[in-house]
């Protein structure tokens, strides 16, 4: 019996000794859970930004929300956020991916030393997010749909969007200076994948797509800006793009519901249709298509398009 237990406790240590030695394994990103996007007016943004993604809204209790939140029919989340004076460069405050398990991340970048922070619920002060900084200084945030959807600053019970479009968040853009240093953050800690890259010209690489681990979006390095880009620029490059199956169909749709356009349509270099818009502040928001039309320019794309559902 003394044997018995003897061979049980070694064994056991054993086990630990083994699990300590075996590193975390990195939890799933399944997707772009929402973005926070910093505006001079909150109240006119939420007008506009309604207007793009539910342009047949008709529902009153959603009125009650806190004005400062937007949800898609799938659940992403659209924050906007009252921006310091001056309004800083750039304006796309965060840009927030969907896991599975919050302490799962802990555990992961606990083991490989990357930096992070918690935001946790003011009442039980049970973990919500992590949040941490990508090499550019771009904010990212990573949290679960449950939380998504019942953090400290929501009314609760407050329901999605039932927007009849399919519109949902595909991808988030901003300036990268340095890809390599991007591609170590995004490739090798978080375990992106190249979507597509592509530029104005055949031979050069203007935009690079990395696309999540476990799933369809990605996030846009918007390459060889100058550091002294003017506003408009930036705007145009830090930007968030919203998917749909018919860019036609949106268009005829947000019109009608009041949103005057700067742009037309047109096919881009990665062979899909899209459309531009501008929110007061010069962000940029771009409605696309989930598949493309035509071959792209440049490369082939390297994973799974998009669709109405992530």
């Amino acid at each position: 019996m003394r044997r018995t237990a003897l061979l049980l406790t070694s064994l056991l240590l054993c086990c630990a000794v083994v699990a300590k030695r075996i590193p975390p394994k990195r939890p799933r990103i399944l997707g772009i859970a929402g973005a926070t996007i910093l505006v001079s007016n909150v109240a006119d943004a939420r007008n506009f930004y309604l207007k793009l993604i539910d342009p047949n809204h008709v529902c009153n209790y959603c009125e009650q929300a806190p004005a400062r939140f937007l949800f898609l029919p799938n659940g992403q989340r659209i924050t906007l956020e009252k921006a310091p004076d001056p309004l800083p460069a750039n304006l796309l405050g965060e840009v927030s991916l969907l896991t599975e398990d919050l302490e799962g991340f802990k555990r992961y970048f606990h083991a490989n030393k990357i930096e992070f922070g918690e935001v946790r619920q003011k009442r039980g002060g049970e973990l919500i997010r992590i949040v941490l900084q990508d090499p550019e200084g771009h904010h990212i945030s990573i949290t679960d749909s449950y939380h998504l959807a019942n953090a400290d600053d929501l009314s609760a019970g407050l329901p999605p969007s039932h927007a009849r479009n399919s519109v949902r968040i595909i991808h988030a853009g901003f300036i990268v200076n340095d890809r390599a240093a991007a591609d170590h953050f995004y490739q090798d800690v978080l375990g992106f994948h190249l979507y597509w890259h592509g530029g104005m010209k055949d031979d050069e690489t203007s935009w690079v797509a990395m696309q999540v681990p476990d799933g369809t979006d990605w996030v846009e390095y918007m390459l060889n800006i100058s550091p002294t880009a003017d506003k408009r620029t930036r705007g145009v490059m830090n930007h968030i793009s919203l998917g749909v199956p018919d860019i036609h169909a949106i268009q005829a749709q947000i019109v009608k519901a009041g949103v005057k356009l700067t742009e037309q349509p047109q096919i881009g270099r990665n062979g899909k249709w899209q459309l531009n818009l501008y929110d007061a502040d010069a962000t940029r928001v771009e409605f696309m298509e989930f598949t493309p039309v035509q071959k792209p320019c440049c490369s082939e794309f390297a994973g799974a398009h998009p669709g109405p559902h992530p």
